[in-house]
């Protein structure tokens, strides 16, 4: 794991991540240099919330935990609060039946 900045506000919890976890609180204003990129925050993201270590490209995968979490819905630049709006699952759901199962009426 890393943090960046002294500031200890952002971590990245495995080195293939593209998402960084945010451990205190951001403000607007804020700045914090990670990878030696220097980012500048424009709105509040809590604690728990994950923020985009580099651009993303629309469709890119996003890591967290060194898993694909989902794909960006649009371009996610440097810095950008990733949640609900920019990021769509990509799970997909396989069911399977039993032919032979008995359903209770």
């Amino acid at each position: 794991m890393e943090t960046a900045g002294k500031s200890r506000k952002l971590l990245r919890i495995h080195r293939d991540d593209n998402v960084l976890i945010v451990v205190a609180p951001i403000r607007p204003g804020d700045r914090e240099v990670f990878d030696g990129q220097e980012v500048v925050f424009t709105q509040n993201i809590a604690i728990g919330h994950k923020v985009a270590v580099r651009d993303i490209e629309t469709g890119e995968k996003i890591f967290k935990c060194g898993v694909p979490i989902g794909s960006a819905k649009q371009k996610i630049p440097a810095g950008s609060h990733i949640h609900l709006h920019n990021l769509k699952s990509d799970y997909l759901a396989t069911y399977t039946l039993d032919k032979d199962h008995v359903f209770v009426k």
